[in-house]
Formats: structure tokens, C-alpha cells, sequence
């Protein structure tokens, strides 16, 4: 898979759920239908939850990179309603 192009990006490493998701769901409503936003976050629960809710909220994960510093860059491209 070739390299998305990002359009938005957003660190969610220094708050806790649920507002980590409620702080996703406001970048990506800022976005076109189709376009990728980069996520930082934190492991533990929300590396575990961020990206299953998403899934279950119709949107497409690309990509979990762990960065190898406890934080992980999410790329999720965003559905068409």
C-alpha cells in the first residue's frame, strides 16, 4: 500500500477516555469523505478502544505504527456517511 496523504492530524496522548474519542471524532468531522487523519495516542486502552470504535463507527483503519515510545500513529481514512 502506497503512502496516504494526511490531511489532518491529531494528539491524543495527553488526555483520557473518553474524551480521547470524543477529540477523534471532532478531527475527523473536520475532514472530507475519504481523506486520512493521523492519530497519536498512548498504549494501553486507548491503542485497544480508539481503533475498535472507529471500525464499529464505519470508518476505515489504514495503519497502527508503534513509535516505539509507549505512543502509537494511528491512520484512519474517513467513511462517507
Amino acid at each position: 500500500m502506497a503512502n496516504p496523504v494526511i490531511s489532518g492530524a491529531v494528539d491524543i496522548t495527553d488526555v483520557v477516555c473518553p474524551v480521547t474519542f470524543v477529540k477523534v471524532k471532532v478531527a475527523l468531522e473536520e475532514l472530507e469523505d475519504g481523506q486520512v487523519l493521523s492519530v497519536r495516542l498512548n498504549d494501553g486502552e486507548p491503542v485497544q478502544n480508539i481503533p475498535r470504535s472507529l471500525k464499529e463507527e464505519g470508518q476505515r483503519i489504514l495503519k497502527l505504527t508503534d513509535n516505539g515510545d509507549q505512543t502509537y500513529t494511528l491512520l484512519v481514512r474517513k467513511a462517507g456517511d
